[in-house]
């Protein structure tokens, strides 16, 4: 009875258990109610044991349910990759190669991993998205790239799969004629709130109403990152810029390192990722691309 088990039918198991009910199920697998309950009770017939508690309102998954269902998403997630990874065999080398790239990842590193890929795939374009936030993210989403290179979203999206790339300080600056810069030791936070903070702001509307290393009550927010660097050191406000872009200006003093007092929950700095769809993995170059930025 075991060997008859389809791949079908964990997957409707998975969906009532995520969604709690098989009418919900039915809807997230485009299916109806009678079909869903007909595919688990089939299950159920072959297992010798009931997954789901049938008796209240919304069905409740069995001791025996929940030993199963992480199992279930193992083996379910296994054939994905699997059809993932033929689906990219068949393919064969992309015809052009699209990857989003967070503004916040080392432009030298990018630039050197471009020139890099020129030389191995001459006859495959490269088409780069440079942006922040959830606009890194979006064209994955909307299938216009493969990849991203993430950091600072820190959320993943559904059915992606991260390898971890780098990391990035994120260096408090204002210009040196600043009133922050003149406070010697570490700059609370209840200073800083009283003075604009310059913010990068999200271009997508993934992270609508949701705000990232933000202290002050004014912002000024910039979608472009070169916009937020040039108003810093005309000391229009202050705000965070990744350490490799600021090195230089803190070093000739043209802008000033704050020491400001740290966040509890929040980090000072970017792990950068390198994101792509569980379900269309890189091809052959965009495998080469990602192993190559871990090396730049």
């Amino acid at each position: 009875m075991l060997d008859a088990m389809s791949m079908d039918q964990l997957r409707t198991f998975i969906a009532a258990a995520d969604e709690g009910s098989f009418s919900a199920a039915g809807r997230k697998l485009r299916r109806a109610q009678s079909v869903v309950s007909t595919t688990l009770a089939n299950l159920e017939l072959q297992l010798g044991f009931q997954l789901f508690e049938r008796t209240g309102r919304y069905p409740q998954l069995t001791e025996k349910g929940r030993a199963l269902l992480s199992q279930a998403r193992v083996a379910a997630n296994s054939m994905d990759e699997f059809k993932a990874k033929a689906r990219t065999l068949a393919e064969g080398l992309e015809p052009e190669l699209a990857i989003a790239v967070d503004v916040m990842y080392p432009i030298e590193r990018l630039t050197s991993a471009v020139r890099a890929f020129h030389v191995a795939f001459p006859g495959t374009p490269l088409r780069l998205y440079v942006e922040a936030l959830g606009a890194v993210v979006q064209p994955l989403i909307d299938g216009k790239c493969r990849i991203a290179v993430i950091g600072s979203l820190p959320d993943m999206p559904s059915g992606s799969v991260s390898e971890y790339l780098l990391s990035v300080d994120a260096v408090a600056v204002a210009a040196p004629n600043h009133p922050l810069a003149s406070i010697e030791g570490v700059v609370l936070r209840s200073a800083a709130i009283e003075h604009v903070q310059l913010v990068l702001t999200d271009r997508s509307d993934l992270t609508h109403g949701r705000n990232f290393s933000v202290m002050s009550a004014q912002t000024w927010r910039l979608g472009d990152m070169g916009a937020k660097h040039a108003f810093l050191r005309a000391g229009l406000g202050w705000g965070f810029m990744p350490g490799h872009m600021v090195d230089d200006d803190i070093r000739t003093g043209c802008l000033a390192s704050l020491f400001l007092e740290p966040h509890p929950t929040e980090s000072a700095g970017f792990a950068m990722h390198a994101v792509y769809m569980r379900a269309h993995p890189p091809g052959p170059a965009g495998r080469w691309f990602v192993d190559r930025l871990k090396l730049a």
